[in-house]
Order: structure tokens, then sequence, then C-alpha cells
């Protein structure tokens, strides 16, 4: 085995580990708060995420999050041009100026926008040079630092850090608690500096009221995963093993 095959096995071992652990410590809560249900409280349904609503559930994210994704440096992209492979780039990065290279079109500027904008762009600047050019933008890689909100809130989803952002400023911009939302019941996953991973559950209904520590409104870091559990009307214990999260907390961790 050459070391550059030894490198990326190692890399990838790191990665399924990293997971593994996120996952072992999201399903430990899940198991408390199932045996706390079961001591009085609402019984968390496994029936209520069928796999087929698990893919719904985070392919409407990801689908969110590449149409309003707007580039910037570090990005990675992948551009084809049907029936031009010669036109065609399988993986650039976008540099600290904002561009990518193409060959036939020399610099181009693509930051701050969205693949749908550059799809039109390249479009537009390849039909000077190409016949009714075909062309698809995919966005591989997200350079940028995002967080994930799942669970009984308005608009679940992938938030990008454009800015230091506390718990309560990442429930307001995915729109808020719903109405099956239990403000006492906030989750937040998160991988330590050492490798670690750690779950805090958080009180929001008492820092709304005033009556807990303001450190309590913690800042997040890139890459925690904020979960919001039901109230009474409905439970949300199981979401730590519903499908599709192992590579959801991948995608907000690495951005692939």
């Amino acid at each position: 085995m050459t070391l550059q095959k030894l490198l990326f096995v190692t890399k990838k071992f790191r990665l399924a580990s990293a997971v593994a652990a996120l996952l072992l410590c999201a399903a430990q809560a899940a198991q408390a708060q199932t045996i706390n249900g079961a001591q009085g409280g609402s019984r968390p349904d496994a029936a209520q995420f069928p796999p087929a609503a698990n893919e719904q559930y985070f392919d409407r994210m990801y689908r969110k999050f590449n149409d309003t994704y707007r580039l910037g440096p570090g990005d990675e992209i992948s551009i084809r041009v049907k029936g031009q492979p010669a036109s065609s780039m399988e993986r650039t990065k976008v540099s600290p100026a904002g561009t990518i290279y193409h060959d036939l079109l020399g610099e181009v500027s693509v930051a701050g926008l969205t693949t749908n904008q550059l799809t039109e762009r390249l479009t537009n600047d390849l039909s000077e040079y190409l016949k009714n050019p075909q062309v698809s933008v995919q966005l591989i890689e997200a350079a940028s630092a995002k967080i994930g909100v799942l669970g009984e809130v308005r608009r679940p989803g992938i938030i990008v850090m454009s800015r230091p952002m506390s718990l309560l400023d990442a429930i307001s911009e995915a729109g808020g608690f719903a109405e099956t939302g239990s403000k006492s019941s906030v989750e937040v996953l998160r991988q330590n500096l050492n490798g670690s991973h750690s779950s805090v559950r958080i009180d929001v209904k008492k820092i709304l009221e005033g009556k807990a520590n303001p450190d309590s409104n913690i800042q997040l870091q890139a890459g925690d995963l904020v979960m919001v559990h039901g109230n009474s009307k409905k439970t949300l214990g199981t979401i730590a093993t519903i499908a599709g999260l192992g590579t959801f907390a991948t995608f907000i961790a690495r951005g692939w």
C-alpha cells in the first residue's frame, strides 16, 4: 500500500470513528429520554420516523442548502459541460480572491454566487465559444463553518455561521420553536478539540424567562448539531437513531 493510499484510509477511518462516537453520544441521550418517558412521560415512538420520511427530512435540507449557499474562498465545485470534456472541470477550488480558472474563459469571479447563478453565468459566457452549451455546476465541498438545527423548529436545516452564533441565535435562524417543540429540552451535540464528543441538555425556557445563568446561552462552534426535542404532543427521542443522521453529521463537520 502506497503512502498516499495509507493516508487516505487513515483519514476515512478517523472520520468514521468520529461519526460513530457522535451517534453513540446521541443514542445514549435518546435512550435516557426513552427511559424517562417509560417512567411517567410520553415515550418516543420509533415508527414516527419511517425510512421514507427520514430521507425526505434530510433531502429537503440538502436541497435548500445547495440552492441558497453562496460560494466563497476554499469551496470546491465541479463544472460539467455536456459533450465537452475539455471544457469541464471535475474538481476546482475557489481561490482566496473568490475566482476559479477556466481554460476557455480565464479567471471567473464566483464569490457570492449560488451554483444556479454560476451555471447561468457560465452558460452565457461559454456561448461565445460553444454552441448551446449545457452546463451544470455542483458544490462538492463547502468550506464555510456550518451548524445543523434539527427537530421541532419551523425551518430545520443547515446554517452557515457568517458571524458568531449563540444557541438562541441558531434557533431563531431556524424560524424559532415549532408548536410541538419543547423549549426545556434542547440538546447540543459537539465534537471537542481533543476528538471526544459531548452532549449537553439546555433548558431554553429558563433562558428566555431570565431564570438561567447567562452562560447557559452557549456560543456554538462549527460542526455543532442542535436538536430541539418535542413537547408532550410530540416526542423526538428517536431522532438520534434515524437513518441519515450519520451522513448529515459528516456533512456539517466536513462539508462532504
